[in-house]
């Protein structure tokens, strides 16, 4: 299990740690600038609480727009059927030829035509849920390694599809006016200025020597982007930001605090991290205190399974 903006998130423990940590606050209004998976964000609607989602990635944002901006649509029949259309057959070109890296010829067409009828439905709530639930097949392939591979069923990614869509997230009706965006997080929470309480996922900090993190959800932003080589370009764009990558404590420490001074209009933060080694708690913990008084850190320690720690720091202004 990573932290929730990688790809293993939706573990009950890691989301009921974060969830037992914020009974204990009160607030009304939430914003996620890190949102990563929608899990805890979509659990938070039904606490009533208005959400403000953000995630630099667009597999991310889309994920947003589909469990935590939707409060109502789902996918029907018709548009499932729209959906599948003909997703196995060959055209005259891949409109992403880049899917032949991720998957074999037969199951790229299927991803390449499925991502195109996806945009022929007219709600972008319905294309978002479309999306979500096409990423989840590809977890389901890549699910298989050489080793397994003999393991998958024989069902078409078609059938695959259908099954999944059954198990996905249902849309919750707040009543509130919920938002997503695809920002940096320094820019959404600027524009962002009437929230309770801020959450804040710090990414794992990446150095450029290891990229392990960035591979793990390319094919979900390039079959989002249809192969706009996204990777590439926004690390050109990131620059100096949180998500950006870095090679020193010192760098990734410094670009915590300046967040932090984004954010410092926020009443409440509850800020959650990795212990692993590369920054100790204590070390993230002074960060914190020099911008704002910390009320708490509370930690869960899931290092027999994943040989790391969590932590969750509060403060209040």
């Amino acid at each position: 299990m990573q932290p929730q903006n990688g790809l293993n998130t939706s573990a009950i423990g890691w989301l009921g740690f974060e969830l037992n940590v914020l009974r204990r606050l009160k607030f009304n209004s939430v914003a996620l600038p890190l949102a990563g998976e929608p899990h805890l964000g979509h659990y938070l609607k039904r606490w009533q609480a208005r959400v403000a989602v953000n995630d630099p990635a667009h597999w991310a944002w889309t994920k947003s727009q589909a469990f935590i901006e939707n409060n109502s649509e789902m996918l029907t029949e018709q548009d499932v059927e729209m959906l599948l259309d003909d997703a196995y057959v060959p055209r005259k070109y891949f409109r992403n030829p880049g899917l032949l890296t991720w998957f074999n010829e037969t199951d790229a067409w299927w991803f390449d035509n499925v991502r195109a009828n996806a945009d022929t439905l007219a709600s972008p709530y319905k294309r978002a849920l479309a999306l979500a639930v096409g990423m989840s097949v590809g977890d389901y392939v890549f699910s298989f390694n050489l080793d397994t591979r003999d393991m998958r069923q024989p069902l078409s990614l078609s059938n695959v599809y259908r099954r999944l869509l059954k198990t996905t997230l249902q849309p919750i009706d707040n009543q509130r006016r919920n938002t997503s965006s695809n920002k940096s997080a320094k820019a959404f929470l600027a524009d962002n200025p009437d929230n309770d309480l801020m959450f804040l996922r710090l990414p794992h900090p990446t150095r450029s020597s290891d990229s392990r993190n960035a591979r793990a959800v390319t094919w979900r932003e390039e079959w989002v982007r249809q192969g706009k080589g996204p990777w590439s370009e926004q690390t050109k764009e990131r620059g100096a930001k949180l998500d950006a990558y870095v090679e020193t404590k010192e760098q990734y420490l410094g670009l915590i605090d300046d967040i932090l001074h984004t954010a410092a209009h926020v009443p409440m933060w509850a800020i959650e991290a990795v212990s692993d080694g590369f920054v100790s708690t204590d070390e993230l913990v002074e960060c914190v205190s020099n911008t704002r008084k910390i009320e708490a850190t509370y930690r869960k320690d899931f290092s027999e399974l994943l040989g790391i720690q969590a932590v969750i720091i509060t403060a209040g202004s």
